[in-house]
């Protein structure tokens, strides 16, 4: 999508889109539409209401945003343009906005009207139509137009490449697959790229990373992407999930096993995160760890009730090797906190069902030891739609995770406190560092929405984390 700022005139062939406030109708009906009077019963500017017409011989597009529209608000109805209106798009596009519109929202409906040409169809013989080189006028009032477009489009890309990553089968999407992408990444943006094989990951020690890894053909890759800004403001670590397809090893799904090609929507939300940081050029160094594997079965697979090591030196009993995800997540957090020492250190993962029990799929559980850094990131998502929220990390919890025969044990196998118990183990492997953040986004990474028939990636945790940074500069 090319967008193109305050063109003089809109072509008749072009769909012409103008959203409206609810309490604004009559004033942008003025401003826009000049002589034209639509009934109320027909279009009121409500939330999630449309209204087209023809104007001049040029059709156009009315979206409603309701009294008070929020961010996400604002960007779901923009993706709605292409994702349910697209019968109406012929050639140029053309978004007009009311004077006096936030610059938040232009940004939102920017980010949306790129999100909606995302197709699920990847495979099919019928290609999705290409909006690449769609061109999109832009004509608002702003005088930030440039910088919001800008954003807006790498924004938008960003998210796409976490859709895809997690939408896209487990035979394409691969721990190879994932080291390749993050490879050429490194290339296209001037990145520090390393990739652990399984002998150097053993040489440094990630011994629980490679235990996960152990019943698959697919060979696991330890992901490590570094950006550095020359004036940074401060060093953020990020660690994400990176199960390309989870089973449950030798505790095998039972049920739900077809969604398991999502278990690596942390993994997803960091690296596209990391390709966001690196597109806006944004102060700061950022240091990108995703561990990346297959939890499968075969001869070689991991036992219940072996005892592993961990880059961390803890020796970990396995109860249930279906609590992977924190295996991998441990090494990761211990390898950054050793060998990088961030000033913020966050992990994403799509960890516990006990997060989905709690909060449903509408909010991410968040975990955190320092008070400046959770209500950084809950205020960031709140701004944004991307909402989580605090539970506690009180000792007490710890002790659920004690063993027997080893310093620590991977699930304490009861009906309750699940999310928190994970948690606690996780932070087992911090080396008590004093500003870590954990998001369990298992309820909201991989959700069902109105733009596709089945369950899609979300790409939550990008722009919660984009706006979380942006806060700190």
């Amino acid at each position: 999508m090319q967008f193109k700022l305050n063109p003089k005139t809109f072509t008749e062939s072009g769909l012409r889109v103008i959203p409206f406030l609810e309490n604004e109708l009559e004033q942008t009906l003025e401003e826009k539409l000049p002589g034209v009077v639509i009934p109320s019963a027909l279009f009121s500017g409500k939330k999630d209401t449309h209204f087209t017409l023809n104007q001049e011989n040029q059709l156009v597009l009315l979206l409603g945003l309701g009294k008070t529209p929020d961010y996400k608000q604002a960007e779901n109805t923009f993706r709605r343009v292409f994702s349910k209106h697209a019968s109406l798009i012929t050639k140029e596009t053309y978004v007009d906005f009311p004077n006096g519109i936030s610059e938040d929202l232009i940004e939102a409906a920017l980010v949306g009207l790129q999100l909606g040409t995302y197709s699920l169809g990847f495979f099919k013989k019928e290609e999705p139509k290409d909006f690449k080189k769609h061109k999109v006028g832009i004509r608002t009032s702003s005088t930030s137009a440039k910088d919001l477009a800008f954003s807006a489009q790498k924004i938008a890309e960003a998210k796409m490449e976490a859709f895809r990553l997690v939408d896209l089968p487990p035979n394409k999407i691969t721990p190879p697959n994932l080291a390749d992408w993050a490879k050429n990444l490194a290339k296209r943006l001037n990145l520090g790229v390393k990739i652990f094989d399984p002998k150097r990951a053993k040489s440094e020690g990630l011994e629980a990373f490679l235990a996960v890894g152990r019943g698959s053909a697919k060979e696991p890759k330890f992901i490590i992407l570094e950006y550095r800004h020359p004036k940074a403001k401060f060093h953020l670590g990020l660690v994400g999930k990176g199960v390309t397809f989870d089973t449950g090893g030798l505790n095998i799904k039972t049920q739900g096993m077809h969604h398991m090609k999502s278990d690596m929507g942390g993994a997803a939300a960091v690296l596209a995160t990391t390709q966001l940081v690196a597109e806006l050029r944004l102060p700061i160094q950022l240091t990108t760890i995703v561990p990346a594997v297959e939890n499968a079965i075969d001869k070689d697979a991991y036992l219940p009730s072996e005892v592993i090591g961990s880059h961390a030196g803890l020796s970990i009993e396995v109860v249930d090797t279906d609590a992977e995800g924190r295996l991998i997540l441990a090494d990761g957090l211990s390898y950054l906190v050793k060998n990088y020492k961030p000033d913020h250190l966050i992990d994403l993962a799509t960890l516990t069902g006990s997060s989905i029990g709690t909060f449903g799929y509408e909010s991410a559980a968040l975990f955190s030891n320092d008070g400046g850094l959770s209500h950084g990131l809950q205020e960031a998502g709140e701004e944004i739609g991307e909402k989580s929220w605090p539970l506690p990390l009180w000792e007490v919890y710890a002790r659920e995770m004690d063993s027997e025969i080893a310093d620590i044990r991977n699930y304490h196998g009861k009906p309750f406190a699940g999310a928190i118990t994970a948690a606690k183990f996780l932070q087992a492997f911090t080396h008590e560092h004093p500003s870590w953040a954990h998001l369990d986004i298992a309820g909201v990474s991989f959700t069902d929405t109105e733009f596709a028939k089945t369950k899609t990636g979300s790409a939550f945790g990008v722009n919660l984390l984009l706006k979380f940074i942006q806060k700190q500069l």
